[in-house]
């Protein structure tokens, strides 16, 4: 077996949008030294795309439809696979999952992995693609992986209950940049000038695409009910599609007298500004496998209330607060809790905020988790040899 850097690995990922499961593949990438890591995607990049060429990752794209499958992309991926000559693939999200592995096996390459990052399937708001692709995937589960990284314990237990293979399931938590997403008064003051938000005002953070799965209404109703009851606040909502364009949203801002409340900030890239700028971080989604902005708000030392979705309990231990899903007047109770726990007992908030921290570093570091996957994929490569 090779050593060190001559070990390449080679990442097959739909696509490079922002998003979780590109942050993780960027920072495994990014942080990792020791191997060489190639990643093709089968879309073109959006924005440019979040990877790049550098010393150690080279980026090449493909140009597949979210339609249709082309037959001269499914040669070109194979030529690629087949000129890099991985010692191991790697494949990211379950398109990728589907056609990399296939067609890695294809152009030979025995060692392969999946990586599974979503949890459950809801009719009507899940894309049928990505339905039949997981009852696809159960069945190849049987032959094209070596093993399927889950990012989630709540994500393992779901896929194994729709057929994937038992055996081959392994959890790797994702890890966090704890340097990038730090505490830094600074980063806040400067987020709020920039909205003009009184540096003492309550601000309410979320960071997510706007996206039924992830639930905004339940959001907006939570903060309705926060507005009706006289509470004085802001609240601040970053992501894809999260912006004023969005004039479903927006309407619904406005109906519910929101307008004067709600900032609608869109994509940004300076999300550790956002959670150092913002006191409570809020979660609203009916479905999540491992929800990365926990982990984001909590190294910057923001509390959080999340429904109980995928693994936001496991996330959070005790230092926030879990609601059930679809259910706004316990997210508004749970926010209620934090305000008054900030303005009244101003020890025990402080407190709540290093234990955030505390729990990310000590937990759900990039190191340890870069280590997991080098280990699931070396031990499989040496029972290969």
């Amino acid at each position: 077996m090779n050593k060190g850097s001559s070990i390449k690995i080679l990442h097959i990922i739909s696509g490079l949008r922002s998003g979780g499961a590109e942050n993780i593949l960027y920072s495994l990438c990014q942080h990792d030294k020791e191997y060489r890591h190639v990643i093709i995607s089968l879309t073109e990049f959006q924005d440019g795309g979040m990877i790049h060429n550098n010393e150690n990752v080279s980026v090449h794209k493909l140009n597949f439809s979210d339609r249709k499958t082309n037959l001269f992309e499914l040669f070109k991926l194979y030529k690629h696979i087949r000129q890099i000559k991985p010692d191991i693939v790697q494949t990211w999200m379950i398109h990728a999952d589907t056609i990399g592995g296939i067609v890695a096996r294809l152009a030979g390459v025995k060692n392969i992995f999946w990586s599974v990052h979503y949890t459950n399937l809801v009719k009507g708001k899940s894309k049928k693609s990505t339905i039949l692709l997981t009852k696809i995937n159960a069945f190849l589960s049987n032959f094209i992986p070596k093993k399927i990284i889950y990012c989630a314990e709540k994500s393992r237990e779901v896929q194994e209950s729709l057929g994937f293979k038992k055996t081959k399931g392994v959890v790797v938590q994702n890890g966090y940049d704890v340097e990038c997403f730090t505490q830094n008064t600074s980063l806040g003051s400067k987020f709020r000038n920039e909205l003009d938000i009184h540096p003492e005002a309550f601000v309410i953070g979320h960071v997510g695409s706007y996206h039924p799965l992830k639930d905004q209404a339940n959001l907006i109703e939570a903060l309705t009910l926060l507005d009706q009851r006289g509470f004085n606040f802001y609240a601040v909502l970053a992501g894809v599609n999260l912006d004023n364009n969005n004039t479903s949203l927006v309407s619904l801002i406005k109906d519910k007298g929101l307008s004067n409340r709600v900032h609608l900030l869109g994509r940004r890239n300076d999300i550790p500004s956002i959670m150092n700028g913002i006191d409570l971080f809020i979660l609203s989604s009916e479905s999540e496998a491992f929800p990365n902005v926990l982990n984001e708000a909590m190294a910057c030392g923001t509390p959080c209330v999340s429904t109980d979705v995928g693994d936001a309990s496991l996330i959070l231990g005790d230092t926030g607060w879990i609601v059930p899903s679809k259910d706004s007047e316990s997210l508004y109770s749970s926010v209620i809790k934090a305000v008054q726990e900030k303005e009244s007992n101003h020890r025990s908030w402080s407190q709540r905020s290093v234990a955030c921290r505390q729990r990310i570093v000590q937990k759900f570091s990039l190191e340890k988790m870069v280590r997991k996957y080098k280990e699931v994929w070396i031990n499989v490569k040496k029972h290969a040899v």
